[in-house]
């Protein structure tokens, strides 16, 4: 992934085969044309694009720390929540192709927790480290409760 960070809002559709095009001011720095990269479901109305080895990176490290607990029996007593954890991370994410000029198939099981139909049109936002794509509902809503903590959250991140 490039360090350059990923940064920029666009408006696009969902055509009726759930592709759309991920602009190219962020696809070109997340990917290369034609490769993979991994997407996750991150918050309801909400999944994100990822670099593999960024993502791999992100969920490596406490994934083994869960399988080195649960076969030491660390976690017997929390069956349910390990349940739990396994069906989340199941579902969370999953290999995508990025297509040529950026272009994305949301696959089925996304389709549903992004919440958006073909025709319908999603919000692209470069949030730094990764590509997300909102319905615009979430979007907008998740901009109304974060957007005045911004100089607050800037200040904490740069000191």
């Amino acid at each position: 992934m490039s360090s350059e960070l990923l940064l920029g809002e666009f408006r696009r559709t969902i055509d009726d085969r759930f592709r759309l095009n991920v602009p190219n001011e962020l696809a070109s720095k997340l990917a290369e044309e034609g490769t993979e990269c991994v997407l996750a479901k991150e918050r309801p109305g909400c999944v994100s694009l990822w670099e593999p080895t960024a993502w791999k990176a992100r969920l490596d490290a406490s994934v083994q720390i869960v399988r080195t607990k649960a076969e030491a029996g660390r976690l017997d007593h929390r069956l349910a929540d390990l349940q739990r954890f396994g069906r989340l991370l199941s579902t969370r994410h999953r290999t995508v192709q990025l297509a040529g000029r950026g272009r994305l198939v949301v696959p089925e099981g996304f389709r549903e927790f992004l919440k958006v139909e073909p025709g319908g049109e999603v919000m692209v936002v470069g949030a730094a480290v990764c590509i997300e794509i909102w319905q615009i509902d979430a979007w907008l809503e998740c901009l109304d409760t974060q957007i005045a903590d911004f100089g607050k959250l800037l200040d904490e991140l740069a000191n």
